[in-house]
């Protein structure tokens, strides 16, 4: 029992832990990954026999070995989840031999990986589970964008090449894994071999490369890794914010048609009977209707001409990058258009850089319009509860009292 409730202590612990550290940066070694690796170790110690000590060592450690990431760098993780293993311990365990095997079995996970005993291998295993599975190509990606958000800058292909020599110096130690999973991580590692054969490729074809060409591709250095990275990433995350604005807005827009349909099809035809209820159905119907106006304007889309002049781009006056400036242009002159700016590569940059402007100031847009909606659906749904109660309680006696009346035959 008491196992079962240390069990239960430590996955509240750290998915509290990692819920009030969020790190933006952090793509991959998140939640989302200490949980699958907490899941695996549990599936792959079903198959072996292990004490209920050093199972439950296991456990807590796979929950803790990578809560370090939130506090320091890669470098030093495994030592700060250590830290923060003994720190919870303290008030859960006096056993000091336990404590000794969680940290032996998170230092496990720190290259070179050590795996004398079976919990070290489990745990190793279960760490590097997704190299084996179909998910591959989704995990090793935002193991990718971790990497570039940390501040070094590798492209697809030299990535390919980083992942094939790990996936070389890879290998489980447990006969279930290697049973389950090899077969698949032999048919990852094919895959990664062919973009590190391109990569290879990219590279002695840019070393053929004349200065002349050079010096267009990178004229003040902005061709830079870093910089390249930087301006995908920020456009990425405006993209993901404005369809987090569409969704919010479109649950604005069904919840309160929702209610209109309500208000419509059933509450006014009964404003006869109970006339107390008129003003607050109008004011709830005025809420709900303002709401979706906000909503829809906050999606709208806007449009521009869709044409563009030489003069435009001699002067680099157009972003050729937005639809809205050339969708009404024919396929000839953008084709040449674009090989110019290709070839500018100020105006390349000034485009990219215009067009994240352009998408952060319709996104500051959407926002201030989704604000306003959604604090007039809070305020407005406060107010017409109000108003339907206040309205129920004063006069719903004096209606009920004028209704009867007539039907005694007498006023008295």
């Amino acid at each position: 029992m008491e196992a079962n409730n240390l069990y239960k202590k430590t996955e509240k612990y750290v998915t509290d832990l990692f819920n009030d550290n969020q790190k933006a940066d952090l793509v991959f070694h998140n939640l989302d990954h200490t949980r699958s690796v907490a899941d695996r170790t549990k599936e792959i110690a079903g198959h072996y026999y292990l004490s209920e000590k050093d199972m439950l060592a296991v456990y807590i450690a796979a929950w803790f070995h990578d809560t370090g990431y939130l506090f320091t760098d890669a470098s030093h993780h495994e030592e700060k989840s250590v830290e923060l293993m003994k720190e919870f311990m303290k008030d859960q365990s006096q056993d000091e031999k336990l404590v000794a095997s969680i940290e032996k079995y998170i230092l496990a996970t720190r290259p070179p990986r050590e795996h004398d005993s079976l919990p070290e291998q489990i745990i190793c295993d279960a760490d590097t589970y997704h190299l084996g599975t179909k998910d591959f190509n989704e995990t090793n990606k935002k193991v990718w964008e971790e990497f570039n958000l940390k501040g070094t800058a590798v492209d697809e292909k030299q990535w390919a090449v980083k992942t094939l020599e790990m996936l070389k110096d890879h290998e489980y130690y447990t006969k279930y894994c290697q049973d389950l999973l090899e077969e698949k991580k032999q048919k990852n590692m094919k895959k990664i071999r062919k973009k590190a054969a391109e990569a290879a490729e990219a590279v002695e074809e840019e070393a053929r490369e004349s200065s002349l060409s050079k010096l267009h591709k990178d004229k003040s250095g902005l061709m830079s890794k870093g910089i390249q990275t930087m301006l995908r990433l920020t456009s990425e995350n405006h993209l993901r914010l404005s369809d987090m604005a569409d969704s919010k807005a479109n649950i604005l827009i069904s919840v309160n048609a929702i209610i209109i349909s309500v208000i419509l099809g059933v509450l006014l035809r009964k404003l006869e009977e109970v006339p107390y209820f008129t003003i607050p159905t109008i004011i709830f119907l005025a809420v709900a209707v303002t709401t979706i106006v906000l909503s829809i304007m906050a999606t709208r889309p806007q449009i521009s001409g869709g044409t563009f002049t030489q003069q435009d781009i001699l002067d680099k006056k157009t972003n050729l990058l937005f639809f809205g400036n050339f969708h009404k242009a024919s396929f000839e002159d953008y084709r040449e258009s674009m090989k110019g700016m290709m070839r500018d590569t100020d105006y390349l940059y000034d485009s990219l850089i215009k067009d994240i402007h352009t998408l952060g100031t319709v996104l500051g847009r959407k926002y201030r319009l989704l604000r306003a909606a959604y604090s007039i659906f809070m305020i407005g749904i406060i107010i017409s509860v109000i108003a339907f109660a206040v309205a129920a309680f004063f006069f719903h006696g004096n209606t009920t009292t004028s209704t009867i009346t007539p039907a005694t035959g007498s006023p008295f």
